[in-house]
C-alpha cells in the first residue's frame, strides 16, 4: 500500500466540502482529477470512505476514523515545510472561527495584538455557536472563541475569559432611572432576541426566562447591530453582552436597567479532542489564554 499526500489532501478537502466540485476548487484541481485521486485511495484501502448521496458525499464509519489522523499528517507536513523557511517563523494559516458577540467586537482586537504569534492572517468564521461546534466537529475550523454551550461529546471546551449579560432598554424605559429591582418587574415586557442556538438566545433561556413572570417575543433577529437598533428605536427590551453593548451605553443611545441580580457569562476556546495542533496553533492558544480574565469593568 503506497498512500499520497495528495490522496491524503484530496480525501480531506471532500470531507470538510462534502461535494468534489468544490473540493476540486479548493485543491485547483480538476473535478476528473480529485474523483481519481478518492477511487485510488479507496482501492488501496479496501473500503469506500463516503456514503454517496447526490449531490453530495457524506462521510462514513470509516470515513470518519481516517479524517482526524488525515489532518493530522497534513498539518504536520506543513509544520515540517515551515520549519525550514527563510523567516524559521510558524506560518500555517488558522481556520479560525468567532460566535458574533465575540468575532465583531473583541476578535478584531485581538488579531491585531497577534500578528507574531500568527504569520499568515487567519481564515475567520462568525456565525453563532451551533454552527461553530458543527464545524469543528467536521475539522472545518482548528479552533473557534465561543460565547454560547457545547453540547457535542467531540469538542474540548476550555474556559477562557468572563463577560456579562445587561438588560438593555431605550433611555426612556420607565425603569430606567429606578432604584435596584428585580426580574418580577419586567413581567409583561416584549423582547427583542438573537435567534435560536445563538450564545445571547441559550443565555436568555438559561438565565432569564425560567423566572420572569410573563414575557412577549417582539422580534427576533440574527445580529447584534439589529438587535440593539431594534431597542433603540423602543421595540423592546433585550438582554445582550456588555462587551456588545457597551460604546451605546457610554453615547447614552441604550441605558441597562439597574436588576438587582449579575448575569455573568462564560466565554470559551473550543476544539476537536482528535485535532493535532500546530505551531501556530499552540502559539495562538498561548497568546489567548494570556488575556486578562475580564474583558470589560463591570460598572458603568
Amino acid at each position: 500500500m503506497k498512500l499520497t499526500l495528495q490522496q491524503l489532501k484530496v480525501f480531506a478537502a471532500i470531507a470538510r466540502n462534502g461535494n468534489l466540485g468544490l473540493a476540486a476548487n479548493e485543491l485547483c484541481l480538476s473535478k476528473g482529477a480529485v474523483s481519481q485521486a478518492l477511487q485510488e485511495l479507496e482501492r488501496q484501502l479496501a473500503t469506500p470512505l463516503f456514503d454517496r448521496i447526490h449531490p453530495r458525499l457524506q462521510l462514513n464509519s470509516e470515513g470518519r476514523l481516517l479524517q482526524p489522523a488525515a489532518e493530522e499528517i497534513l498539518t504536520r507536513m506543513q509544520d515540517i515545510e515551515n520549519l525550514f523557511r527563510p523567516e524559521a517563523e510558524p506560518s500555517s494559516q488558522l481556520k479560525l472561527g468567532a460566535s458574533q458577540t465575540i468575532g465583531n467586537y473583541l476578535l478584531p482586537t485581538l488579531l491585531a495584538s497577534s500578528k507574531q504569534q500568527l504569520g499568515l492572517p487567519p481564515k475567520v468564521t462568525i456565525t453563532n455557536t451551533h454552527l461553530l461546534c458543527h464545524a469543528l466537529a467536521q475539522f472545518e475550523l482548528d479552533l473557534a472563541l465561543i460565547e454560547g454551550e457545547n453540547h457535542h461529546p467531540d469538542l474540548i471546551n476550555e474556559p477562557w475569559l468572563e463577560d456579562e449579560m445587561l438588560v438593555v432598554a431605550q433611555p426612556g424605559h420607565r425603569l430606567a432611572n429606578a432604584a435596584p429591582f428585580t426580574l418580577a418587574h419586567l413581567g409583561g415586557e416584549r423582547w427583542v432576541l438573537r435567534e435560536a442556538q445563538s450564545g445571547s438566545r441559550e443565555q436568555f433561556e438559561r438565565q432569564l426566562q425560567p423566572t420572569l413572570p410573563s414575557w412577549t417575543l417582539g422580534l427576533e433577529l440574527n445580529t447584534l447591530e439589529a438587535v440593539m437598533l431594534a431597542v433603540e428605536q423602543g421595540l423592546g427590551l433585550t438582554f445582550i453582552s456588555r462587551l456588545a453593548v457597551s460604546d451605546r451605553l457610554q453615547a447614552g443611545r441604550l441605558v441597562a436597567l439597574p436588576l438587582t441580580k449579575r448575569y455573568p457569562r462564560q466565554l470559551s476556546l473550543i476544539w476537536h479532542r482528535q485535532k493535532y495542533h500546530s505551531a501556530t496553533l499552540r502559539r495562538f492558544l498561548a497568546f489567548c489564554r494570556a488575556q486578562p480574565s475580564y474583558l470589560r469593568p463591570l460598572t458603568d
